[in-house]
């Protein structure tokens, strides 16, 4: 039988143990802090297009690294090319809207266009301000517009500010991307190793729902997001609006963060209401309804083919998500539900196991 000493000894070195553990597990995340978001992305990415990689890889003779490249210029197209675009859309109209501005207030508002008297309930409301605005000159318009310049400005620094750490999180993203499509089945023995070491049968199988999580969120939310777009820049080509590329690639990057392609649509049709293409803009409002609304029937589909799990349970995940983690908070949300669920699951079935055996 151990002595009192032996037994104070044990239990030092385990305490010495956890908190050099400890240490070591902190300063590991520390040091990764910078490129948590980028291995984030490129894991989520990776698990969610790995069936496509397989299905390149047989279609390039089983050559691994033919089908990398592949795969890196396809998620160039479908991803960072529309983010590049609508982040250079947003840097040119921060850079354009002093000259806008100035142009504004050298000329005057101007009057109202009757349409905006058209507008329901609130129409002639904004007509009456509109022209008393109008009416005293450019030094109204300066008034009305002061409580809003420092918004503005914060807006544009924002705006301009933020393209470098951005296009260096693409870069990264890319980069790690590469990486795990070359190794990822040894990541992937890792993780599932890691966890069946960690909780055993249960813990591995919440690993693998965890990644048919993301998949299924990827294959619903970005593949939803990328017909709503081409629905949606087809309408606004159709229909004269300009910069139809541009505001695509906005109406995808807003279609991923489950805002929807309105928008891009609905300023769209007051602008051609404005120039006074009233056939045109009616025509891309009755457009725009059905586009605006598929979401809620092809997300919800692609969504519950892809992983076994309760759907409200999914779209709760999906939305809680990336209001509290941002738009990478899409794939986290539904992975944490997942696990969440799954290990609730396992433990009432063992309790209501246990219980009929002592029966």
């Amino acid at each position: 039988m151990p002595s009192d000493a032996s037994r104070s000894l044990d239990i030092t070195r385990i305490v010495l143990f956890v908190l050099v553990l400890g240490i070591l597990l902190v300063g590991s995340l520390w040091t990764l802090l910078p490129f948590l978001s980028g291995i984030i992305w490129a894991t989520t990415l990776a698990v969610a297009t790995w069936p496509m990689l397989i299905r390149v890889q047989q279609l390039t003779w089983g050559r691994r690294g033919p089908a990398v490249a592949i795969m890196i210029l396809c998620v160039l197209v479908m991803f960072i090319v529309p983010f590049v675009l609508a982040i250079g859309a947003v840097v040119d109209a921060a850079n354009r809207s002093p000259a806008v501005l100035g142009d504004f207030l050298t000329h005057g508002l101007g009057p109202p266009p009757q349409w905006v008297v058209n507008v329901p309930m609130f129409g002639r409301r904004i007509a009456a301000q509109w022209q008393v605005i109008a009416a005293g000159g450019p030094d109204a318009l300066v008034a009305a517009l002061q409580p809003y310049a420092g918004s503005a400005a914060a807006w544009a620094l924002a705006a301009t500010g933020g393209v470098g750490s951005t296009l260096l999180l693409m870069l990264l993203t890319i980069v790690l991307l590469a990486i795990l499509y070359a190794r990822g089945e040894t990541a992937a023995d890792g993780a599932v190793a890691f966890a069946r070491r960690l909780g055993g049968e249960t813990a591995e199988r919440t690993m693998r729902l965890a990644g048919q999580a993301v998949r299924s969120v990827a294959l619903g939310v970005v593949l939803t997001a990328f017909v709503q777009a081409l629905l949606a820049g087809a309408g606004l080509w159709f229909c004269g609006v300009p910069h139809p590329a541009l505001l695509t690639a906005a109406a995808f990057i807003l279609g991923i963060a489950q805002i929807g392609p309105l928008p891009v649509l609905l300023p769209s049709v007051a602008w051609l209401y404005w120039t006074g293409d009233t056939g045109w803009a009616t025509t891309l409002f009755l457009w725009s309804l059905p586009v605006a609304a598929l979401d809620n029937v092809v997300r919800p589909i692609l969504i519950r083919r892809g992983v076994q799990l309760p759907l409200l349970l999914i779209i709760a995940g999906v939305i809680g998500g990336l209001i509290s983690f941002g738009v990478v908070g899409l794939f986290i949300g539904p992975v944490l539900l997942a696990a969440t669920y799954t290990l609730a699951v396992d433990w009432v079935a063992r309790g209501r196991a246990q219980e009929a055996s002592e029966l």
